[in-house]
C-alpha cells in the first residue's frame, strides 16, 4: 500500500508538472502576437461642383441667317469663361457663367449689283446666363440660356464712303452641354450655344436678315472648389 502511495504521489506531480509548462508555453505564445487595430472605414468621395470656375474653350461658329448675303461658312472661336456652381438636393447644380469667344478671319465682302461692296465683320461673342444640370458622378448634364452680345458690323462700301447698317447687338442666348469632373479641380466640356440678335433692315439692296450664330465649343475649367470634397454619409 506504501509502495502504491509513493507511485500514485509521483504520477500526479509529474501531471502538475506537465500542466505548468503548458501554460507557460501558451501565456508566451500569447504575449509575442502583436495588437493590429482594424483598419479605419473611409467613406467614398462623392464629386462636389459648388465654387468657382474659370477656363478658356475652342471650336467653331455658324452663321444662322438666311439673307442673300450671308454665308453659313464656319469660322474658328477661341475664348474665355467663367461662373459659380452651386450643387444641391443632392443632385441638381444650378449655376451663372459669363463667356466671350472671339472670331477669325470671320470678314464678308461681297459685290453689289448697284455698285459697291456688302461687308460683315463679326469680331466676338459674349453672354451672361444661368444655367441648370443634373450630375451623376463625376459627370454633369446641363441646359443654359440669358443675355448675349456680339462684337459686329455690317456696313455697304462704296466710293462715297462706308454707310453702316442697322444691325442690333444684343440679344438672348440658349445651349446645352456636357461637363466631366477628372478630379476635384479641373473638368472638360463640351456645348453647343445659338445666339439671336434679332433682325436687320435692308439697305441699298441688300436684303434685311436675321443675325444668328451657332457655335460648338470644347472647353477646361479650373474649380477652386473652396467648399472642399464632400464625403458619403452612413
Amino acid at each position: 500500500m506504501f509502495l502504491e502511495n509513493k507511485i500514485m504521489k509521483k504520477f500526479l506531480l509529474g501531471t502538475v508538472a506537465l500542466l505548468a509548462m503548458g501554460a507557460s508555453a501558451s501565456a508566451a505564445d500569447l504575449a509575442a502576437r502583436p495588437y493590429t487595430k482594424a483598419p479605419a472605414y473611409v467613406p467614398a468621395p462623392i464629386y462636389n461642383w459648388t465654387g468657382f470656375y474659370i477656363g478658356g474653350h475652342v471650336g467653331g461658329a455658324f452663321n444662322g441667317n438666311s439673307g442673300n448675303y450671308d454665308n453659313n461658312d464656319g469660322v474658328f472661336v477661341g475664348g474665355v469663361q467663367g461662373g459659380y456652381d452651386y450643387q444641391f438636393a443632392p443632385n441638381w447644380v444650378l449655376g451663372i457663367e459669363a463667356n466671350y469667344s472671339w472670331t477669325g478671319n470671320s470678314n464678308t465682302s461681297i459685290a453689289l449689283d448697284g455698285g459697291g461692296y456688302y461687308n460683315k465683320d463679326l469680331k466676338g461673342l459674349g453672354s451672361v446666363t444661368g444655367r441648370l444640370g443634373y450630375t451623376w458622378g463625376p459627370a454633369l448634364l446641363y441646359v443654359k440660356g440669358g443675355y448675349a452680345f456680339a462684337d459686329i458690323n455690317r456696313y455697304v462700301s462704296g466710293p462715297s464712303g462706308n454707310v453702316d447698317l442697322d444691325v442690333k447687338k444684343d440679344g438672348y442666348t440658349v445651349g446645352a452641354g456636357l461637363e466631366y469632373l477628372f478630379t476635384q479641380n479641373w473638368s472638360g466640356k463640351i456645348e453647343y450655344q445659338y445666339y439671336d440678335f434679332g433682325k436687320s433692315n435692308a439697305y441699298s439692296g441688300v436684303t434685311s436678315s436675321r443675325t444668328e450664330e451657332h457655335t460648338v465649343k470644347a472647353g477646361l475649367n479650373y474649380r477652386f472648389n473652396w467648399g472642399g470634397p464632400v464625403v458619403a454619409k452612413y
